[in-house]
């Protein structure tokens, strides 16, 4: 059974950094390409940031230079370093595992002042 559990989510001032934690199980996790999608309330979900296997990324426009995905094969985990966070970030960000077709619960990110 395959299972995203993310986790790092929170409240945090315009400016302000989080990262984003998603422990993988019931996958060949060093296999798949993985990425972060996020949702906003009204609007689709959408890719963030994703990584393949070989560690090549591809982002969306608005988070180029601020956020950064990267993975630790070893332990199963993906990550997001969200840096200078705007208040158009927050959104409920999900895990994704793209062979497996599997999401994440999702964990709220509010960037608030």
């Amino acid at each position: 059974q395959v299972q995203l559990v993310e986790s790092g989510g929170g409240l945090v001032q315009p400016g302000g950094s989080l990262r984003l934690s998603c422990a993988a199980s019931g996958i060949i996790f060093s296999s798949n390409t993985m990425g972060w999608y996020r949702q906003a309330p009204g609007q689709q979900r959408a890719l963030v940031e994703a990584i393949n296997s070989g560690g090549s990324t591809n982002y969306a426009d608005s988070v180029k230079g601020r956020f950064t995905i990267s993975r630790d094969n070893a332990k199963n985990t993906l990550y997001l370093q969200m840096n200078r966070l705007k208040p158009e970030d927050t959104a409920v960000y999900y895990c994704h595992a793209y062979v497996a077709g599997s999401w994440g619960q999702g964990t709220q990110v509010t960037v608030s002042s």
